[in-house]
């Protein structure tokens, strides 16, 4: 089946049988978690003092924003959501909640989220939080996603750019830092992602969608896994060796960084059965975790600074 058969675009409006629980399920709640927490970590590392109305704006708008995102993608997504096992529960594709109001679920959410965040915060953060928007719905979802491999490498960029959103809504600029934090986002998430396809490619075959292991084969997607990880080991280690953070995050960065690179390499040795189909699970799993451990590790560093400062 195509995968532009049966888009949400033309099929005719109908009544909705949506509950509360399917416009949660629009915001891809999973995803703004982590959005959240790296725009956080942005957000208080940033130099300066923040009122706290203020941040909190700054971080619930960047969350309304992140959602307004998985609203539109899951709209514009439908067809090729109903045909992968990982995707076809949720709301649009099984009809609890119409293309349309996911539509205009979405823009209501992209509109109020960008004036409300430029209007009380700052126009700087206000453009760059419409510019993921635009970069995940249309950029990513619309064109990348459906007709290129390299989808999840150039379409990495929207989910990279929520602490630099943040570190503008606290001080109205932009420096190295949240550079630094981008880079990172942006080579961690073609590792993290391909290890999820490698495990999931039957679907992605399925619905057409050119993720890497599907054209170009499971062996040249684990040595990009590879590749990538080891890039992203020399970016999340240079902030500390350049001197922007601290030892703490540095010795982290080089341990947790480690430990993901002996499970890509791991992804890349075992190539057949269950255990390559292992091996992808445990890498795609401690992605997870490591993201988080690296930004904790950024956020604790802060809070035990403003503590110590207290005592000083």
């Amino acid at each position: 089946m195509s995968i532009v058969e049966n888009h949400p675009l033309t099929l005719p409006p109908r009544i909705s049988e949506a509950g509360v629980g399917d416009y949660i399920a629009l915001l891809k709640p999973r995803v703004m978690s982590l959005v959240v927490f790296t725009a956080l970590v942005g957000l208080l590392i940033a130099p300066g003092h923040v009122h706290p109305v203020l941040a909190i704006t700054s971080i619930l708008c960047i969350a309304v924003g992140a959602g307004a995102s998985g609203a539109l993608n899951m709209w514009y997504d439908a067809d090729i959501d109903a045909l992968m096992s990982r995707t076809a529960k949720r709301p649009v594709p099984t009809g609890r909640v119409t293309p349309q109001e996911a539509l205009a679920f979405g823009l209501i959410l992209s509109f109020f989220s960008v004036t409300t965040l430029g209007t009380l915060v700052n126009w700087v953060a206000g453009g760059l939080l419409a510019f993921t928007i635009f970069f995940y719905a249309v950029i990513y979802t619309m064109w990348l996603k459906r007709w290129t491999a390299q989808n999840i490498v150039i379409g990495g960029a929207a989910g990279a750019l929520p602490p630099v959103v943040a570190w503008a809504a606290a001080t109205g600029s932009l420096s190295a830092e949240p550079i630094f934090l981008f880079l990172i986002i942006f080579f961690w998430t073609p590792p993290h992602f391909w290890a999820l396809a490698l495990f999931r490619s039957d679907d992605y075959a399925r619905a057409g969608v050119p993720m890497l292991p599907v054209v170009a084969g499971p062996d040249a997607t684990r040595l990009q896994i590879l590749l990538y990880t080891v890039v992203l080991v020399a970016v999340a280690a240079a902030p500390w060796a350049l001197g922007y953070f601290d030892a703490v995050y540095g010795v982290s960065s080089l341990l947790l960084g480690g430990w993901m690179l002996w499970l890509a390499i791991d992804v890349y040795r075992r190539r057949e059965g269950k255990q390559a189909v292992r091996a992808a699970r445990r890498l795609f799993a401690f992605s997870l975790l490591y993201l988080f451990a690296l930004f904790a590790i950024l956020l604790l560093e802060v809070v035990v600074a403003a503590a110590l400062a207290q005592f000083a």
